[in-house]
């Protein structure tokens, strides 16, 4: 296989606080890989493909950039993504 399971990387860039979650989430039908909605957890993801979901009140867009090997300390997991469409901040 090429690539980490979509629901692996999710709980590793701490996107979910569970891979359980993280896995309820794409089967469900509400993430999109490279604009083409998935339903299995299984899906591999890559770096250079870009995820978008709605997480809160926000939609999220977000390039892959490494796979990681463990699900890290929230900073070192923000250098697995860069955030194509960061949430806004009131204010």
């Amino acid at each position: 296989m090429s690539g980490r399971r979509i629901d692996q990387w999710l709980w590793y860039a701490r996107f979910f606080k569970s891979r359980t979650g993280a896995a309820e989430f794409c089967a469900a039908r509400r993430l999109r890989l490279n604009r083409q909605p998935i339903d299995k957890p299984s899906q591999p993801v890559k770096p250079g493909d870009v995820l978008t979901f709605p997480l809160g009140p926000h939609v999220r867009v977000i390039r892959v950039r490494a796979l990681g090997e463990r699900r890290c300390p929230p900073a070192v997991a923000r250098q697995l993504y860069d955030d194509l469409a960061p949430p806004e901040t009131s204010g």
